[in-house]
């Protein structure tokens, strides 16, 4: 059985986590992913952990063996003309490259999209940067924390009830890394489905910024028409709905009752004489009710576990859920129903669960076929079978530092 993209040959050139998530999404629908390392340290990636038993590792990466099954991995340095030549030769073989250096990076090493396109006509290079490859930050650096505060997406992480002047928050994790590389996968999607019609490549410019602003477009669109989330202190403000965030008898639950017969499912589930139904007719008067709601819907909740609130909830078609940790998500029936974790064994980490794709194929699945690779695990497959080099000339390049 094939798979959706067994037929396409992408090289990534990628230290980011936003090109290694796009490269990822790509293998994990069956291209054969060629991932390029520096020789001696690799991808900065292998430095960051969670590690195992919190003892660093470049093999036990739990960031760098997430973002990179599925892929064969090479080591090769750049800053040489042989380097370079070799690059070039594996250019002319592949669909697609994915590259996240600054812009102008690539050109100054003659590698830029007029010389790659020339020699490779049908080549789709995607070009992941934090603020896109023109206009005036086009040259700027950015972390995380950077890009994803200058797409406004930190500015309405604000909960109900919390002063509207509190700072801006940002995402835990590498999430805005991870919107843009699936911002990028679908671009590059497009593009090979184009490539497929008129045979020719494009190069796809992909901002990270942009990426998370794409997410705002609702909030983005609000204040361009509506005047609103302007800075002048209209955003957050007094909470508005009785429940939300709620602590339970072990974490919490969420609940969400805008309409009206959302509300009554949750005074339903709740049953509380108490919530005299006066102060809960309308939308208003629950919203000036919503603190002395909010004490009487609390202890029922302490009372019981997420699991009962969840289950109970769900049969009232009241808006509840579980906020899960980890540790939950792990031990899920459903998730381990659907075999969204999968384990996969490494040479050197081990066996652990991976996260896996969050769809699923009747005629072409998903896959996880390899663990992610070691350092230049696949220098002879691909360097010799590809370009034909000899062992004694890795040996050589080797020596030389070029891979």
């Amino acid at each position: 059985m094939h798979e959706v993209l067994s037929s396409v040959r992408v090289l990534e050139y990628s230290q980011s986590v936003a090109g290694s998530f796009c490269a990822r999404l790509l293998a994990d629908l069956g291209a054969e992913v060629i991932k390029i390392e520096p020789p001696g340290g690799g991808d900065p990636a292998r430095a960051r952990g969670p590690f195992p038993g919190d003892v660093p590792h470049p093999e036990r990466s739990g960031l760098f063996l997430h973002l990179n099954t599925n892929k064969l991995g090479i080591t090769l340095s750049l800053a040489s003309v042989a380097g370079r030549d070799m690059f070039l030769e594996l250019v002319k073989g592949i669909d697609v490259l994915i590259e996240d250096t600054t812009p102008g990076t690539m050109e100054g090493m003659g590698l830029g999209w007029e010389t790659l396109s020339g020699l490779n006509p049908g080549l789709i290079m995607t070009s992941i940067t934090p603020y896109g490859q023109t206009g005036p930050y086009g040259n700027y650096r950015a972390y995380h924390l950077n890009f994803f505060q200058a797409s406004g997406q930190a500015y309405h992480l604000l909960a109900e009830d919390q002063p509207p002047g509190r700072e801006p928050l940002v995402v835990g994790g590498n999430t805005a890394h991870c919107d843009a590389g699936l911002s990028a996968a679908l671009a590059t999607l497009g593009a090979l489905y184009d490539k497929g019609i008129t045979g020719q490549g494009q190069h796809i410019d992909v901002s990270e910024q942009e990426s998370s602003l794409a997410l705002l477009r609702v909030e983005a669109g609000m204040h361009a028409n509506l005047d609103v989330g302007d800075g002048s202190g209209k955003r957050g403000g007094p909470k508005k709905m009785a429940g939300g965030m709620i602590e339970c008898q072990d974490g919490y639950v969420m609940t969400c009752t805008p309409q009206d017969h959302q509300w009554w499912a949750l005074h339903r589930l709740v049953g509380s004489p108490e919530l005299d139904p006066e102060w809960a007719k309308d939308r208003d008067s629950r919203i000036a009710h919503v603190k002395d709601l909010d004490g009487l819907i609390a202890p029922w909740m302490a009372e019981h576990s997420k699991e009962e609130i969840y289950h109970q909830g769900q049969a009232l078609s009241c808006p509840v859920a579980p906020v899960e940790s980890p540790e939950d998500l792990m031990k899920s029936v459903h998730l381990q129903a659907r075999g969204f974790f999968r384990e996969v064994e490494h040479p050197v980490a081990g066996r652990f669960k991976y996260a896996t794709v969050p769809y699923g194929f009747s005629e072409t699945p998903c896959r996880i076929a390899r663990a992610a690779p070691l350092l230049g695990e696949h220098n002879e497959e691909v360097y010799c079978g590809r370009l034909g080099c000899t062992k004694d000339d890795l040996v050589k390049l080797r020596q030389a530092g070029i891979i």
